[in-house]
């Protein structure tokens, strides 16, 4: 039987952490944890208290480093949460949500092509156009 920490977030999301662990063979005697202090904004309790927390699964070798919240057992609760995302995308062999969202940013920032700029341009173009077209007349119009 795994030993069961309590990390201070409802018991339904430790239960579906633990069987997450337990479907992936993750004991807690193969993680190494240490607490660090954390960096940023949060004033004197986060200068004072060592409340990141990193993870080490040592059969796989995946590491992560948890300061989300300033309560040192819920980053605790949520580096166990992202180390299990870690390890089930190495076994089904598929993207982190982490991973989806960096690409989707990079894929944002890419330069455009010459042919999909043009043509943005003339879409632009058109659309200009219609908008010229629903103005309402002036005077020297008429004439």
């Amino acid at each position: 039987m795994m030993k069961r920490i309590k990390f201070g977030v409802r018991p339904g999301k430790e239960r579906e952490l633990y069987k997450k662990m337990k479907r992936y063979g993750v004991r807690e005697k193969d993680l190494e944890e240490k607490f660090v202090r954390s960096s940023g904004k949060g004033g004197q309790r986060t200068n004072k208290v060592a409340t990141c927390v990193y993870l080490k699964h040592k059969p796989t070798g995946i590491e992560v480093k948890c300061q989300r919240e300033r309560s040192q057992a819920i980053n605790r609760f949520l580096a166990r949460r992202r180390l299990m995302d870690k390890i089930e995308a190495k076994v089904e062999n598929k993207k982190t949500k982490e991973q989806q969202r960096i690409e989707k940013i990079r894929r944002q920032k890419r330069k455009r092509s010459k042919r999909a700029k043009e043509k943005m341009l003339e879409q632009k173009r058109k659309r200009a156009e219609k908008k010229e077209l629903r103005k309402n007349p002036r005077p020297e119009d008429y004439s």
